[in-house]
């Protein structure tokens, strides 16, 4: 017997505003699946709490594919999130800092040294003219690099929404590069995965869920203002910060090509051991 309820580890960010549509209006209760999303510290929780606590876990592609590389068997369900303008960007409190070129050793204040925001930002500052090795990664949770920057112990920080707009808005923090750009432009960022063993046991409850996914992307992408409301109730933001954040975009299907290119950049910047081929860890029959 395939399960009809699903748990779902979710973070307080921009991506998963889609799932909380989705149940405010109810659409897995229409298709008849009972989803429970678990807010989470951190998207390594939940991709170790897979067949424990979670069914699904949200998390960015880098972690996904970084986890499939260290040998845990995992099935892709959905993408998230995809980069659009200043939806991933480098911050400052700094004015001289007015550039991507113009500090030749940085300090940059990162979620994590092995995820996205590492591996866009050295793209990005590469294609400046930074040299790599003279990029200097500081990691520290997003709600504590405002600090970091007013007290002087980072020249930017990555940051994601909301907190982007948080920083401009609360301290007059300014982007000094978007980091969805150039090799990074349109980023894939973020997907949903379960272990491949549950995706074994459950194909058709995953298909369902896989279904009103796409429902949940569709009705956010034509509902920007519907995304922004829905940020109140989850991330720690008032109504009027929620509306000045920057939406990218939310993708219907899980498109191989475009994860690919996640994948072969990892690959590039060494943070993989090899090419990952992203089509093994589609559902069968996934194509487009």
């Amino acid at each position: 017997m395939e399960r009809n309820t699903l748990r779902i580890g979710v973070m307080p960010v921009v991506d998963v505003a889609p799932l909380k549509l989705a149940t405010n209006e109810k659409l897995f209760e229409k298709a008849g699946l009972s989803v429970q999303l678990v807010t989470l510290s951190s998207e390594e929780e939940g991709l170790k709490q897979l067949d424990t606590t979670l069914d699904i876990t949200w998390a960015s592609h880098v972690n996904l594919f970084r986890t499939v590389a260290e040998g845990t068997q995992l099935q892709l369900q959905g993408e998230a999130y995809q980069a659009g303008v200043n939806t991933m960007a480098l911050v400052t409190t700094d004015n001289k800092y007015d550039g991507p070129a113009s500090i030749e050793a940085p300090r940059i204040a990162v979620n994590s040294d092995k995820d996205i925001g590492a591996l866009t930002t050295k793209a990005v500052l590469d294609t400046a003219g930074i040299e790599k090795q003279r990029i200097n990664l500081r990691v520290m949770p997003f709600d504590q690099m405002v600090n970091a920057l007013r007290a002087g112990q980072v020249d930017a920080a990555w940051m994601t929404e909301p907190f982007i707009t948080k920083a401009q808005k609360d301290v007059g923090a300014r982007i000094v590069t978007d980091t969805a750009v150039g090799p990074t432009k349109d980023f894939p960022m973020s997907g949903y995965a379960s272990s491949k063993k549950f995706a074994d046991a459950n194909p058709k409850t995953l298909a369902l869920f896989r279904h009103v996914l796409r429902e949940a992307q569709q009705l956010a992408s034509n509902n920007k203002l519907g995304v922004q409301d829905a940020l109140t109730g989850y991330v720690d933001v008032d109504q009027q910060t929620a509306a000045l954040v920057s939406v990218g975009t939310f993708p219907l299907s899980l498109n191989p090509i475009r994860l690919q290119r996640v994948a072969d950049m990892m690959d590039t910047e060494d943070v993989l051991p090899g090419r990952l081929d992203v089509q093994g860890l589609l559902p069968p029959g996934t194509t487009n």
